[in-house]
């Protein structure tokens, strides 16, 4: 059992929570007993696990720990104090792996999402699990965007980094090709089509802005068209990761289910 804070490990995890590390080392930190079930169950292959002993006397701990142990020497027993200081939680649940970065192919799905500056980690975490869950052949971050391996939009996203293909950190010069013979809509309110009246079933690229700003000068130059959730009047706007689960919702709809399990 790991007991000291200062031991190599621990200071290699702690050290992931900066963005810097994470992608030097392209890993990052998975918590909790629903997000490592996520990973066991979805076939990835984790660095290290640590659990605490509170942890593996509980049923489901137990059979979380028992599964994992096949990975002789990754999985590691360490005091209360040592998780407290290597997770990102004030009350973690006695279970953290260390992964690498998926790579996953892009899904066979018309849809692809691009994200433009959207920089709440809630947010961005909402998002990419209502995308997994709606069947999104690929999502792209684009620099300006919160970091999709930061804790917080990890446990946001509730395990779509595990089935979804991500593509990270990237340019407009990077994407612009794949946007050839699509139709490329931008979210923002008030645009010129509703949600609904969009054939989604087309090959099709929604690019959503940030919280803040909207989508940018790039997304309006590219987009052959703006698409919006229509709102009664004197309404708010919505949230940006619940009017794009609305959009991504309807798209999967019009395909016929297409939900990621």
């Amino acid at each position: 059992m790991i007991t000291s804070r200062t031991n190599e490990k621990v200071r290699y995890v702690r050290s992931l929570h900066r963005r810097q590390v994470r992608h030097r080392e392209r890993r990052f930190i998975v918590e909790g007993t629903r997000l490592i079930g996520e990973m066991n169950q979805t076939g990835q292959e984790p660095v290290f696990v640590f659990y605490t002993e509170g942890l593996s006397a509980s049923p489901l701990g137990q059979t979380l720990v028992e599964a994992l142990a096949a990975s002789e020497g990754k999985v590691v027993a360490v005091s209360d104090e040592v998780m407290l200081a290597m997770s990102d939680t004030k009350t973690p649940q006695g279970i953290l792996a260390v992964l690498t970065f998926p790579e996953l192919a892009p899904a066979e799905s018309p849809l692809k999402l691009v994200l433009d500056g959207v920089r709440d980690p809630g947010n961005l975490g909402t998002i990419l699990r209502s995308a997994a869950a709606a069947g999104v052949g690929q999502v792209v971050t684009l620099k300006g965007s919160v970091d999709v391996f930061s804790p917080k939009v990890v446990r946001a996203a509730m395990g779509a980094h595990f089935r979804l293909p991500i593509l990270y950190d990237r340019e407009w010069g990077d994407i612009e090709g794949a946007m050839e013979n699509r139709q490329v809509l931008v979210a923002e309110p008030g645009g010129e089509l509703a949600y609904y009246q969009v054939d989604w079933t087309q090959p099709t690229t929604l690019i959503v802005g940030g919280e803040a700003r909207g989508p940018g000068r790039e997304a309006r130059q590219l987009a052959t068209a703006s698409v919006s959730v229509p709102m009664e009047g004197g309404t708010e706007s919505l949230n940006v990761a619940v009017a794009t689960s609305i959009i991504l919702f309807e798209a999967a709809r019009q395909r016929g289910g297409g939900a990621r399990g």
